[in-house]
């Protein structure tokens, strides 16, 4: 159909609305897609891209100048909000992230923000990386690889390191190197164990809950363990998770960790065995391969737990939509996935 046509057409449809008075209705939000691949990155090897996840590069372009600042706006106004900790007790301090634009992430992110602060009494003591929930722009700064290096960078100036607790929470697509950056087709990146570990020892920081929700998140654990270290990944190294679509409010392991098992005042392992009841018995229920999450738990760090759960507060209920709701269309995923390994 010609262009003009088109145009024509469209302006038609307009006319009763200017006629009768009323404004037409604004387009429902829609979030920014991932239609193209990432710039250089695309073109790397397997080997090449663990190198660059190593080194936590990402690539950002295409980014107006006054996107940039007011980035660097809201970054600035959150890392500002963080209190000192308390002498004496044992602080939290939890960052939670959602490392891919896709509003699976920004929403479980954003939720796990709450609980975890809630839990272990973190106000004040919190920040979220996370682009949109699906409904809006973000007002929050943006889970790149560089915010969350600075975020954790602020966290090791305020703690005390020989008493206080970093609560990380990511969630994101993974790959057998480490967990994706990507937001829409301005953003790429991925941050491997090996960065993350770099990171974390550099800055000091020892006592650490680690919650990764990925694919093939287990590949953080053989570095990332340690006797001051609790970590529970959504899969083992070599596995994939489920209900990563955009449109769902969480992710398996998410909806699994944080939306039940962590609401309710039980210990970090009690939680961390509910957690992976769950999400097997609903990978069974869908028929899929069994993601296998990975958990490791150091002898200081049930020292620190114990200190953190002394207090818990009461259960509370659940929000959004199940993950199971995704169960169809993870089927459809894994089968599709073995179909193209098989050709």
């Amino acid at each position: 159909m010609p262009r003009l046509f088109r145009a024509l057409l469209a302006t038609a449809a307009l006319l009763p609305l200017a006629a009768s008075g009323q404004t037409p209705a604004a387009p429902p939000y829609q979030a920014a897609q991932h239609q193209y691949g990432a710039p250089l990155i695309d073109r790397a090897s397997a080997q090449e891209l663990a190198v660059l996840a190593d080194q936590g590069v990402s690539i950002e372009h295409d980014r107006p100048p006054g996107q940039a600042l007011a980035e660097h706006r809201r970054l600035d106004t959150a890392l500002a909000a963080l209190q000192p900790q308390r002498h004496g007790v044992v602080d939290a301090y939890v960052v939670a992230v959602a490392l891919d634009s896709d509003p699976v992430f920004g929403r479980e992110a954003r939720e796990a923000g709450r609980v975890l602060a809630r839990r272990y009494g973190a106000a004040g003591h919190t920040i979220v990386l996370a682009g949109t929930d699906g409904s809006r722009d973000s007002t929050l700064p943006m889970g790149s690889p560089a915010n969350i290096t600075a975020a954790l960078a602020r966290v090791a100036e305020l703690i005390d390191p020989d008493e206080d607790v970093l609560v990380l929470y990511t969630t994101s697509h993974g790959a057998p190197w480490g967990i994706v950056y990507n937001d829409g087709d301005q953003g790429f990146g991925a941050i491997s164990p090996t960065r993350l570990w770099t990171t974390l020892s550099t800055l000091g920081i020892r006592n650490r809950l680690l919650l990764i929700s990925a694919c093939f998140s287990g590949v953080f654990v053989p570095l990332l363990q340690s006797d001051t270290t609790a970590i529970l990944t959504a899969a083992s190294a070599d596995r994939t998770s489920f209900g990563c679509q955009a449109d769902q409010d969480w992710t398996f392991f998410g909806d699994a960790t944080i939306n039940h098992a962590l609401r309710k005042p039980q210990p970090f392992s009690a939680a961390a065995a509910e957690a992976r009841g769950l999400i097997g018995g609903w990978e069974r229920q869908g028929q899929l391969t069994p993601s296998q999450p990975q958990l490791s738990i150091g002898p200081g760090a049930a020292r620190w737990l114990a200190a953190l759960e002394a207090h818990l507060p009461p259960a509370t209920p659940g929000v959004g939509r199940p993950a199971t709701g995704a169960l169809g269309a993870a089927s459809e995923h894994l089968r599709e996935g073995n179909r193209t390994r098989q050709k």
